[in-house]
């Protein structure tokens, strides 16, 4: 019997490798001669990285560089065996880094993650996967660009640091000290965010308040970033605000789209890719994946839409283990999946459940394991 473990992370609780070894160690307390192929994933954010470096040939990277405030912290990164670096922006100016006393979206920028790609260029890379997601950041990728050469200057030509707080004074993109080796360069942005820059929808109204911003601040936000895109429309010849994907990771997916000629794809799609995963399904009985929350936003890209995709295009039973069932997760049910199932036992506190995090899916899929046991043994298989 072919079991594949494909789950994402739980956030703050555990690593998508880890729950997939707690699931397997469930699986095979049900089922110990079943052939369990475990596929740790994610879709751009944290996590990304390690989920490619454990499924393909792959050379893990430490670099020091500038954290979202400006702090020095070790970001891992990769090196794939065809020469493409991974990098997630998370682990140079990730939210999680940063105690939430301490946030600072005005002043948080995306510096490091500039310095992450001069790294990778410093190996001549000729592709970096950028993995958009978990930022701290709503700078429009500035902080990125300014360790990449470009600089910000106010209306007396004045050079302005990368930092909203400071963009507000915007009025002059230089793009004359642009690193050259990135016009040979292939980017790919990797999200699980189709959201615009600006706007409603956009980056400061919609993940704003996640970083620590104010009602006020989300707004105040929302305008320097439309100054900042009208003039790099000026400087650019071409506005990208509104594309998809533009406002990933506090904008830096625009920057990344305007000014590095990125393309976007889903960040499911490539790690999926990088693991075979479609392969893999394509003749397996039961796929077991898991997430932190399954709820009607998990259908917007995220990795266990793209696995329930790949159940249902090759007709394999999909089965989630899930911190929290929110609302509307039935919804995916027409989209691949066959049952999801509560990640606790019974009443319990968020910290118990996070601290526990382990034997629960331990518990739950070993239960989930025996019931799809019996009806095999039913059939006669």
């Amino acid at each position: 019997m072919k079991i594949i473990i494909a789950p994402d992370s739980f956030k703050e609780s555990l690593p998508a490798h880890d729950v997939a070894k707690a699931i397997a160690k469930g699986v095979m307390q049900a089922a110990p001669d079943a052939n369990i192929h475990c596929v740790p994933m994610a879709d751009g954010g944290e996590g990304t990285v390690l989920a490619i470096a454990q499924s393909t040939p792959c050379t893990l990277m430490q670099s020091t560089v500038r954290n979202a405030l400006g702090h020095p912290v070790q970001a891992t990164w990769a090196m794939h065996d065809t020469g493409t670096a991974i990098i997630e922006m998370a682990s140079a100016a990730g939210l999680e880094q940063i105690q939430p006393q301490h946030r600072n979206i005005l002043r948080a920028n995306t510096f490091g993650v500039g310095q992450l790609i001069l790294e990778a260029l410093n190996r001549n890379v000729k592709h970096i996967i950028l993995g958009l997601g978990g930022s701290a950041t709503n700078d429009g990728g500035a902080g990125m660009l300014a360790a990449l050469g470009i600089q910000f200057k106010d209306k007396n030509n004045a050079l302005l640091e990368p930092v909203p707080e400071a963009l507000s004074r915007l009025e002059k993109i230089d793009l004359s000290g642009l690193e050259p080796r990135l016009a040979q360069t292939a980017f790919t942005l990797a999200s699980d965010v189709s959201n615009p820059l600006c706007g409603s929808h956009g980056a400061a109204a919609i993940f704003g308040p996640q970083k620590g911003a104010t009602p006020e601040q989300a707004r105040l936000l929302d305008q320097i970033m439309a100054n900042y895109a009208d003039i790099t429309a000026i400087t650019l010849g071409r506005d990208r605000r509104h594309e998809q994907g533009a406002g990933a990771a506090g904008g830096l997916g625009f920057a990344g789209l305007s000014f590095l000629n990125a393309r976007f794809r889903p960040g499911v799609e490539i790690v999926a890719e990088f693991a075979g995963l479609a392969d893999l399904i394509e003749n397996a009985d039961l796929i077991i994946t898991g997430e932190g929350k399954l709820d009607d936003q998990t259908l917007q890209g995220k990795a266990l839409a793209g696995i329930a995709a790949l159940a249902q295009m090759h007709q394999v039973p999909m089965i989630v283990i899930a911190g929290t069932l929110g609302s509307n997760y039935q919804a995916l049910y027409s989209q691949g999946m066959t049952a999801a199932f509560s990640l606790c036992n019974g009443p319990i506190t968020l910290q118990d459940a996070m601290q526990h995090t382990s034997s629960l899916l331990q518990d739950r899929s070993r239960d989930i394991m025996r019931v799809f046991m019996a009806k095999q043994i039913k059939n006669g298989r």
